[in-house]
């Protein structure tokens, strides 16, 4: 960074790392020993939507390279997979607010497996062009106690992207869009030691319908 980039208060931008997604299956025992939170077993990448046969075909690539995966297909589906009928190894939806994600689901007890679905679907959008348009990949979990509003506590790990950090969200259940703001500050600091957690709690955007949570 140059000398008039810092005057400016201009930052380059941190080039992805997708291996950082690695560090989830470790940072979920920090979790479930300060939180009492386990893995729902359900993944997803976010992404600005996008349209044409170049993504129609990269979608495709990614069930290909998923469906490769001989484990996926011996293993049952979690529960949600079968309520959807059987479940596609990737799902495609779209949220109320026009953003695309690419879902996987694995068996709770398999965050690994999710993990390696994650960087895989990450890996290839970026490989076929579609970086730019990628926001950021989120894993579920939920804890077995209720919240302070009744409901089961559901909380995602967020991963950012273009800034290689890692941030909780906590959607707290009912009617409104309401976090738990001191959840996820608890958890911020259990995480500290796993993962590259991000400090500008500004950047700790609201993922509300998130698949998984």
């Amino acid at each position: 960074m140059g000398f008039l980039d810092i005057l400016l208060g201009r930052t380059k931008p941190v080039a992805p790392d997708l291996d950082r997604l690695f560090g989830l299956p470790s940072a979920a025992v920090a979790l479930e020993a300060a939180a009492g939170f386990t893995p729902t077993g359900t993944g997803a990448v976010c992404f600005s939507t996008v349209e044409g046969a170049a993504f129609a075909e990269a979608h495709q690539e990614v069930r290909a390279l998923l469906d490769a995966d001989s484990e996926r297909r011996s293993s049952p589906l979690p529960e949600q997979g079968r309520e959807l009928g059987g479940g596609p190894p990737v799902e495609l939806s779209r949220d109320e607010y026009g953003y695309s994600w690419l879902v996987s689901r694995r068996t709770p007890d398999d965050l690994p497996a999710l993990v390696s679905d994650l960087h895989a679907v990450n890996s290839a959008l970026e490989g076929s062009g579609f970086g730019p348009q990628l926001l950021c990949s989120v894993a579920g979990f939920r804890s077995a106690a209720t919240g302070r509003d009744g409901g089961q506590r559901r909380l995602g790990l967020v991963y950012l992207y273009k800034r290689g950090t890692f941030y909780p969200f906590a959607p707290l259940a009912g009617a409104g869009r309401r976090r738990d703001n001191a959840l996820e500050l608890q958890v911020k600091a259990a995480l500290a030691g796993d993962l590259r957690i991000e400090q500008d709690l500004t950047r700790w955007f609201p993922i509300w319908g998130a698949p998984g949570l």
